[in-house]
């Protein structure tokens, strides 16, 4: 029998999981969870790059982050979800891959610059946000991953990782899998104000876990196309975000051309477009909304959940350090 090839993915526990994330890299590392063998990271010490005075907020969100997995479909008999800080490897190959990673390479990193631009760090950039790339580069890399389910955005965290790798087995000898990046059905939804994409810093998401009296508040005051005022205006649907949040979640095609016509022919109305945007939402997270419930009254099973993941991802991250640590010539007392 083949081995199977593996997946890492995975998520900063920041606080809830959005629409975002779910067409980003939730859906795919679902569908493949079967196929691969799938290692789902909660990347807690990667959390505080943007929290790091809040550490007591972690706790609770490494398990929503777990909730979240569970309630979108991950079943933790096939999948296996481990927590970044009980992977002390993971910290030591991070420290490794920062010694021959040059500064200029992670400033030149487009998901850097941009991250650093939305939350306007400027001067106030810290030496673990700025060097993130080479903790998530360790963390593909020390469960020798093949694939990578990311979003559109993540795309240069991939390819940096790729360069990382081949330096370390051009100076070193080959040990390190090259991952390749696997982009979500959506590469990137935009938040609800229309202007940037989903974030949680910005405030313009749409959770997970939202009640549908939620949904339907939040959808109610999107942003649309700026040029559809009146009903009878003619509209542009690929330039609105509501459109957009069709094509993402609504599995009824015909619906979605219709609705394009009548924008386009100025019959169909932002208001009313917006309260279908809203059903068909409601109907797609009801199912998540009833597997969180069952998770969520049971937060004991949440726990040995992530204690038995992490005990069995961290026995890979033991055998490549062993490796790694060879390669390096730094296991002087091995014989």
């Amino acid at each position: 029998m083949n081995k199977k090839k593996r997946i890492l993915t995975g998520d900063r526990p920041t606080g809830r999981l959005h629409l975002g994330h779910f067409v980003g890299s939730l859906s795919n590392r679902v569908k493949l969870q079967n196929e691969y063998d799938e290692y789902v990271l909660i990347a807690d010490v990667q959390a505080l790059t943007t929290n790091f005075d809040h550490p007591d907020k972690l706790s609770n969100d490494v398990r929503q982050v777990a909730v979240d997995n569970l309630a979108c479909g991950i079943n933790p008999d096939v999948a296996t979800i481990v927590v970044q800080s009980m992977i002390p490897e993971i910290t030591e190959l991070t420290i490794y891959f920062s010694m021959f990673t040059t500064v200029a390479s992670l400033e030149r990193n487009p998901t850097i610059k941009q991250e650093i631009k939305v939350l306007n760090l400027k001067d106030n950039v810290m030496y673990g946000f700025l060097g993130y790339p080479i903790s998530q580069a360790a963390d593909i890399t020390v469960f020798k991953a093949n694939l990578v389910p990311v979003g559109e955005d993540q795309l240069p965290i991939i390819e940096q990782t790729r360069e990382i790798v081949r330096k370390f087995n051009r100076l070193y000898g080959d040990v390190l899998v090259e991952p390749k990046a696997m982009v979500g059905t959506v590469g990137r939804l935009m938040g609800t104000d229309g202007q940037n994409k989903m974030s949680k810093s910005l405030g313009n998401v749409i959770y997970l876990s939202d009640s549908s009296e939620e949904i339907i508040s939040k959808v109610s005051k999107m942003f649309t196309d700026p040029a559809k005022i009146k009903l009878s205006d003619k509209g542009h649907p690929d330039k609105c975000p509501v459109h957009m949040y069709h094509k993402a979640f609504n599995n009824d095609t015909d619906m979605i051309e219709q609705i394009k016509e009548d924008c386009v022919s100025g019959e169909l109305g932002c208001v009313e477009c917006k309260r279908k945007l809203s059903a068909v939402l409601n109907e797609f997270l009801n199912p998540i909304r009833d597997k969180r419930r069952v998770y969520e009254e049971a937060p004991k099973k949440i726990d040995e959940i992530l204690i038995e993941g992490t005990k069995k991802a961290r026995k890979i991250a033991v055998s490549t350090l062993e490796e790694v640590r060879a390669a390096m010539k730094i296991n002087y007392f091995k014989g």
